[in-house]
């Protein structure tokens, strides 16, 4: 064996000793890394031992090259069992801290969406009034959204509308009172149908979204007057905001319905007295009352679209805003609070 083999198996022998002999500086799974690296890296001592095997002769390189795997089988056993030994350790401590009397961490818990809590909520009442729950596409005709129900193509409630066209005669549905359509054409009288959902139209402000929630209601039979209509809604409006709430119906317009009636409550801040601790109630303007629906009588031209008897049936229809429902009833200010998925915010349903 020449010097150059008996040096590089020396040093390779060292550099084990050297690394069994570092055990105890290595008190942390972070300072064995480290260690690790330092002996066994790219740029690590064994790393360095190995750029002189280039030294030998061709002769003495197989010996030198099994040595030096050796070594490395070596220090990596070592270096295995040290990890062993620390995480154990460090298990221990873990568990050494560990209170079983204490309370556990109560997970964040979720909720419903304000605005689903009171779709809920509202359809739990009117389907307590006898009303049956019906659902319909997003994606509607024409003809369904607009021309069944009264609402022809020169029609000026179509601008509106702001409709959001998906082809000439396809829209997103601007209201749920397409499912008044799809409904009656399905069956025939008796029926009363709620149908909660989303809608669409062209805008976007401080009080608009181009996407919101209504639920519409349905109600046909024979002889059905406008106090069935009065009756039922006032029943709806006082189970839903207490049984104190004033209701009011003032004249209105909507082409699907004649009469037609908008629907007004009693402010919810201010109990229609117009001002709160001295100054004008911020719902209600001062006036007293908030406008909560829409609603009237069947127009029979919408009958006759379904192919029923206006002369034998009549009925009524209604439609409210559910992100207006739940801004009344939690005392929201601002819209955009729906949609902003602030936790926060959100975490106050829980």
């Amino acid at each position: 064996m020449n010097d150059a083999l008996k040096s590089f198996l020396e040093g390779l022998d060292s550099l084990a000793q050297d690394c069994e002999s570092r055990k105890g500086q290595a008190c942390s799974l972070k300072e064995l890394d480290e260690l690790r690296i330092e002996f066994l890296g790219r740029k690590g001592k064994l790393a360095q031992s190995m750029g002189q095997l280039g030294r030998l002769d061709a002769t003495e390189k197989p010996a030198g090259g099994k040595k030096a795997n050796e070594v490395k089988q070596c220090i990596t056993t070592l270096l295995d069992a040290w990890q062993a030994e620390l995480s154990q350790a460090e298990s221990g401590r873990a568990l050494s801290r560990f209170d079983p009397t204490m309370p556990g961490r109560r997970p964040w818990a979720g909720s419903l969406h304000p605005v689903t809590l009171v779709m809920d909520e509202i359809c739990d009442v009117l389907t307590g009034l006898g009303f049956e729950h019906a659902a319909g596409p997003e994606v509607e005709n024409d003809w369904n959204n607009f021309e069944a129900l009264n609402i022809p193509p020169e029609h000026p409630a179509r601008d509106m509308q702001d409709t959001l066209y998906v082809s000439e005669r396809i829209v997103l549905r601007t209201h749920t009172s397409p499912m008044q359509i799809r409904s009656m054409l399905k069956r025939q009288p008796p029926l009363a149908v709620i149908a909660p959902g989303k809608v669409y139209r062209r805008d976007s402000d401080l009080t608009h979204t181009p996407m919101f929630h209504q639920i519409e209601g349905l109600l046909v039979d024979h002889n059905v007057s406008m106090g069935d209509l009065r009756g039922t809604l006032t029943a709806f409006v006082r189970q839903l905001f207490g049984a104190r709430t004033e209701v009011r119906f003032r004249p209105s317009f909507f082409p699907f319905t004649e009469p037609s009636a908008e629907v007004d409550i009693s402010c919810v801040l201010c109990g229609g007295a117009g001002s709160r601790d001295g100054s004008t109630c911020r719902v209600c303007k001062g006036t007293g009352w908030v406008e909560i629906l829409g609603c009237g009588m069947v127009d029979p031209n919408v009958f006759r679209s379904v192919g029923y008897d206006a002369e034998l049936y009549t009925g009524f229809a209604f439609g409210l805003g559910i992100e207006r429902v739940a801004m009344l009833k939690y005392g929201i200010g601002d819209l955009r609070m729906f949609f902003e998925n602030d936790v926060r915010f959100l975490e106050q349903f829980a």
